[in-house]
């Protein structure tokens, strides 16, 4: 008795998902509180901070590459890269190839005063990875990248939805 959406739900399967949802909401929750700690601890929005994380993950990128990567409005993205060009923290500058596009770009520099606040989260995490095997944390990397692109997407659908 399975659907085209997976395994029958019996009573196991409907606890594990359950407590998968919970999980996920809480796991959720956790990183919004950090990172909401963190940016306020930089003097800055938890907007304006994870714009960081993207440029630094991804190098010099354009105000519609930046709305493209975070699913935040083009108007808001704008305020965001205004604000961190005050603060020092990235600049404006001409497309080498194609004058007519700006070029945002991270000062990393201004990100160094930042890596030890992770001290304590990342060396936790690591000791957590390390009680998995290499399939099991193969398994988990595939769940996560996948779980993400489907809340990236949507960010963007809710975003674009009208009301």
């Amino acid at each position: 008795m399975s659907s085209d959406d997976g395994p029958a739900v019996g009573p196991r399967r409907a606890e594990l998902l359950g407590r998968l949802g919970d999980a996920g909401r809480r796991m959720s929750n956790a990183a919004v509180m950090f990172h909401t700690v963190l940016s306020e601890k930089l003097g800055m929005s938890s907007t304006d901070w994870k714009t960081l994380d993207l440029l630094d993950r991804h190098g010099p990128l354009t105000a519609g590459e930046l709305v493209r990567h975070s699913g935040l409005a083009p108007a808001s993205i704008t305020g965001v890269i205004d604000r961190l060009e005050r603060s020092g923290h990235v600049s404006r500058s001409r497309d080498e190839n194609d004058r007519r596009r700006v070029v945002v770009s991270l000062d990393k520099s201004r990100l160094a005063e930042v890596g030890s606040s992770f001290e304590g989260l990342t060396g936790e995490l690591a000791k957590l990875y390390g009680e998995y095997d290499d399939d099991q944390l193969a398994l988990i990397l595939d769940f996560v990248e996948r779980s993400t692109e489907i809340q990236s997407r949507a960010t963007v659908e809710l975003r674009t939805q009208g009301g």
